[in-house]
């Protein structure tokens, strides 16, 4: 009987004060393609009205609240306890990864030490989230993408899945935007003839930039974006298999 490898264990950890809670659901339909959501924790200060949307639907997900009064006036001490359980959670060894849900800054250290231990993290954000904290993450979701989008997004593996799909509802980009990015990925990886393989295209996207995500040029998946960014071509060969090469390639052989 073929057994099936036990997904990585993740640390999930939420800023309360940074972070909607009508991502909820999204966000752990996201998550859930990356790995196990072990641990499932956010930090605010739970007695004040503003974070109530939360605590109406902790119970829903799981998520454990851990209250942090706001003692003094400019002072986060949510931000605080959320370093020092990661940091504790890190050294407990084990996690393969954390999920760090916020859009301050302030946590780009953090992600940046968790990462120098070898393990991943994941970030998510919105469009407001600084550069620094994006790009000190593994892979980076905005959380726009999660209000909007319809289906999870599907992991690194499957990037190349070409059903088709809806596409968000929003998007703060036009696929055209995406074909410079693209025209370098494909450069790193093509064979002889131009062509690379669509899964390994959208993992070397992933590690040009952690934020790279279809869904924020208002496509559902890899493929259709590259056929709506125009200037590529696209050849489909048996089961799910997806080749695409720069469309100067294809003229030229």
């Amino acid at each position: 009987m073929t057994q099936i490898a036990p997904l990585p264990r993740l640390a999930v950890l939420i800023d309360a004060e940074n972070t909607s809670p009508r991502i909820a659901q999204r966000l752990f339909d996201e998550i859930a393609t990356f790995g196990e959501a072990s641990v499932r924790r956010i930090y605010g200060d739970f007695a004040e009205e503003r974070l109530k949307g939360w605590s109406s639907i902790l119970s829903d997900h799981a998520i454990i609240p851990q209250q942090n009064f706001a003692l003094t006036v400019g002072k986060n001490g949510a931000d605080i306890a959320l370093v020092i359980d990661a940091m504790d959670l890190l050294h407990s060894g084990r996690f393969a990864g954390f999920c760090l849900v916020s859009s301050d800054s302030d946590f780009t250290r953090l992600a940046a030490r968790i990462r120098e231990q070898g393990l991943d993290v994941f970030g998510f954000g919105e469009a407001k989230t600084p550069k620094s904290f994006r790009q000190a993450c593994k892979r980076f979701v905005l959380t726009e993408n999660l209000l909007s989008a319809p289906e999870p997004s599907l992991p690194v593996v499957s990037i190349g899945n070409t059903g088709p799909g809806p596409a968000p509802a929003t998007a703060t980009r036009k696929p055209a935007q995406a074909s410079a990015m693209v025209r370098r990925a494909i450069a790193q990886l093509e064979d002889d003839d131009g062509w690379v393989h669509l899964g390994g295209l959208g993992s070397r996207l992933l590690m040009m930039d952690p934020e790279f995500d279809p869904r924020t040029y208002g496509c559902s998946k890899l493929t259709t974006l590259i056929e709506q960014a125009g200037g590529f071509e696209v050849r489909r060969g048996g089961g799910m298999s997806v080749q695409v090469r720069r469309r100067s390639e294809a003229l030229a052989g």
